[in-house]
């Protein structure tokens, strides 16, 4: 099989994250944006001895298990890969792609370890953020304001209908959309550097309405900005929302990266922030800081987390890469003491805010990277969470971890691969997989999260 070769197939299984498998002449050939069943002609990427990679050219036959779906920006929008499938379905594929991955690397696991996965409460309408992105659908057509077209850098999809997002966002992108057409200014080229608009985040808490508006732009435009923040205010403060309009802000950002970067903010109305309810708790969400972006997801998650973790009485538990201190405070009241890590210090803050706010004494919040901070905490913990980024845990930071000898580690993964990776050295150490489950916090799309709680080989 060489390079350029046309293959043609029926795809028989999908593998993490999101690529569908097909078999030509004894071989497996990785295809993405494919599903299962259906039949496709795609041309070879790279081949060699143990792997082949195509590009998909056509869907020839849709899969058995496909159905009419009513956003208008599918498939041109690669946000919602999965969203032509049955709920049902695509909750049987994230948990069969999540266990062939992870079988062949564990090391004697517990019986009966696969606890499968859990389904979000919502199907629709459950990201509490969106980041849109300001551009054109075509070279020289009008700005638009969306998400990246599917296998393109530079198009944007004008996502006015997105099915994932509340009706709130919807209505804001287009008025911020239209507010900025009317400016005259032209949206920030990523090729060129130049350009006014960026982006826009927009932030809606579920429990309680609340909203936040944050338009990213360049400084190029001086002469411009004054008229513009007004203008803002102006028109989102008469926008009729369900929700309630907490905070506008305005950030600027002169980064080349095609990156939401926060040079300097400045509030233009309300407060820097949201506040959210998760498991009778109260939290603050400021604009930059982590917090799961399906908030009835995140209870299941971390009530999943709560039953991995089991009793804490008079335990003392680290949460690293904690984040807004989301799960070191619902730890908190059935603990001796949580110390929370993390490096974002926007985060860091509103976790020691939040922690005030909902009476917490028995928790603190340092600001670092684990690698070097973990070797300043002056107690050892009984038991550790850790919720890294994407990409894992630092290959340093992880011996300094290990070395705490802790009876159990709940590891919260939102890239399976990462998890597989550091399951390695864990169970190197001495750590075997107890339990195991998914929750799916991003219905319509390949991703999912997996909680692992690992317990010390005696």
């Amino acid at each position: 099989m060489k390079r350029g070769e046309l293959v043609e197939g029926i795809i028989e299984r999908y593998d993490y994250p999101g690529r569908g498998i097909l078999r030509s002449d004894g071989r497996e050939i990785s295809v993405k944006g494919v599903l299962p069943g259906q039949r496709i002609r795609c041309r070879i990427k790279k081949a060699n001895a143990s792997k082949c990679e195509a590009i998909l050219l056509e869907v020839i036959e849709k899969s058995p298990a496909e159905k009419e779906i009513g956003c208008p920006h599918f498939p041109e929008c690669g946000g919602c890969q999965l969203q032509t499938i049955p709920y049902p379905d695509q909750l049987a594929l994230k948990e069969e792609q999540i266990r062939r991955l992870m079988e062949p690397a564990l090391i004697q696991p517990a019986e009966g370890w696969f606890d499968g996965i859990l389904p979000s409460p919502d199907e629709t309408g459950y990201r509490n953020k969106m980041e849109f992105t300001f551009g054109d659908s075509f070279k020289g057509g009008p700005m638009v304001l969306g998400m990246h077209k599917k296998g393109s850098f530079y198009d944007i999809v004008d996502t006015q209908d997105c099915r994932i997002i509340d009706p709130d966002l919807r209505a804001i992108r287009g008025e911020v959309l239209n507010l900025a057409a009317r400016t005259g200014a032209p949206y920030y080229h990523r090729m060129t550097h130049q350009g006014c608009f960026r982006h826009l985040l927009v932030r809606k808490a579920r429990a309680t309405g609340q909203i936040m508006v944050d338009l990213v732009t360049t400084t190029q435009h001086g002469a411009l900005m004054q008229e513009l923040d007004r203008m803002l205010v102006e028109q989102l403060t008469r926008l009729p929302l369900n929700g309630t309009l907490a905070g506008i802000l305005h950030t600027y950002n002169d980064s080349v990266a095609d990156t939401i970067q926060n040079d300097r903010t400045q509030l233009l109305y309300g407060r820097d922030y949201i506040e959210e309810k998760l498991l009778g708790m109260e939290f603050q969400i400021t604009p930059f800081s982590f917090f799961q972006t399906n908030s009835r997801g995140a209870e299941v998650l971390y009530d999943q987390v709560r039953r991995y973790i089991g009793e804490t009485k008079d335990k003392v538990i680290f949460d690293l890469y904690s984040g807004t201190g989301t799960i070191a405070q619902i730890l908190a009241p059935v603990a001796k003491h949580v110390t929370g890590v993390e490096i974002v210090e926007e985060a860091v803050e509103a976790a020691r805010r939040n922690a005030e706010k909902n009476g917490l004494e028995n928790c603190d919040f340092i600001c670092g990277d684990v690698l070097k901070v973990i070797d300043t905490l002056p107690q050892k913990p009984d038991l550790i969470v850790l919720d890294p980024p994407r990409d894992g845990i630092h290959p340093k930071a992880m011996p300094k971890i290990l070395k705490f000898g802790v009876d159990r580690i709940v590891y919260i993964s939102c890239k399976a691969t990462s998890l597989k990776r550091d399951l390695s050295m864990l169970q190197q150490a001495g750590y075997r997989v107890t339990r195991m489950a998914m929750v799916d916090l991003f219905p319509g799309t390949a991703h999912v999260e997996t909680v692992c709680l690992l317990t010390h080989k005696e």
